[in-house]
């Protein structure tokens, strides 16, 4: 297998991986779109280009699939390897473009990979064979966690929890700026405070060997002041998450179409 890679899509995701992956991997880069690439990165200007490469990501929108679909079955050889990090597009869409028997594995990133702590999920096709999977574990080890499902049926869901998951912590912390100001906090002494706070206690569950059970009743003295906040999260705090993530699920749904 070629250590030749293509990224179709060179955005923060897509270019978070090909950084990574430049140490170890020749990586040639399609996205007209992209002012910069990471260095090392070698730019195409056509995928008439792209020859010989032993792994393809398909990186770009969902909504963009379609546009470079007719073009992928051209770019694959016998051992070519597609891995796919578009959300919503099914293995049976991305096999009708590059192949029947098509190597595919899609997967399931999240933005923290482009500092090294996401994670993502991935699902193989039946034509995937052990040493692929090995060069999925190899590329997207750099970026992260990387967790194999059983059910392709499942990306819906780690798409809406741990795909999405990022934005919903960064606006739970905007809105917890917009109440410390509420309380009479300066903007700049608000967004110190609760970005920090974001910050550390991140930080602290991934150190700590306790569940987050466990860490939310250390901070959490009966009578005090957080058994109070919690108080007004509880009725409220599941049935929002529960929203949240059916919305973004559905959505994932809907772009498989």
């Amino acid at each position: 297998m070629s250590d030749l890679v293509l990224m179709i899509g060179c955005g923060r995701m897509g270019g978070a991986i090909a950084k990574a992956l430049v140490a170890s991997h020749r990586v040639l880069a399609f996205d007209p779109h992209a002012a910069e690439l990471p260095v090392g990165v070698e730019r195409l200007s056509s995928l008439a280009d792209a020859v010989g490469c032993g792994t393809i990501i398909l990186a770009v929108k969902p909504q963009t699939f379609a546009t470079i679909a007719p073009e992928l079955a051209a770019l694959g050889g016998p051992e070519t390897l597609f891995l796919s990090i578009m959300a919503g597009i099914p293995l049976t869409r991305l096999a009708d473009a590059a192949g029947a028997n098509a190597a595919i594995v899609r997967a399931m990133p999240n933005t923290p990979a482009a500092i090294g702590h996401g994670i993502s999920a991935a699902v193989p096709s039946p034509a995937v064979t052990p040493a692929q999977r090995a060069a999925v574990d190899r590329i997207l080890r750099p970026t992260g966690a990387l967790l194999w499902l059983e059910s392709e049926g499942d990306l819906d869901a780690v798409t809406a929890l741990s795909g999405s998951g990022p934005a919903y912590f960064f606006r739970f912390t905007e809105a917890l700026i917009r109440a410390g100001m509420q309380e009479g906090l300066d903007g700049a002494t608000a967004t110190r405070l609760a970005r920090q706070t974001f910050i550390g206690a991140a930080r602290l569950a991934e150190a700590e060997s306790a569940g987050l059970d466990e860490l939310r009743r250390q901070v959490t003295s009966p009578g005090g002041t957080t058994a109070a906040g919690l108080g007004a999260m509880e009725g409220t705090i599941d049935a929002l998450a529960g929203q949240v993530v059916r919305a973004a699920a559905a959505r994932s749904r809907a772009l498989a179409g």
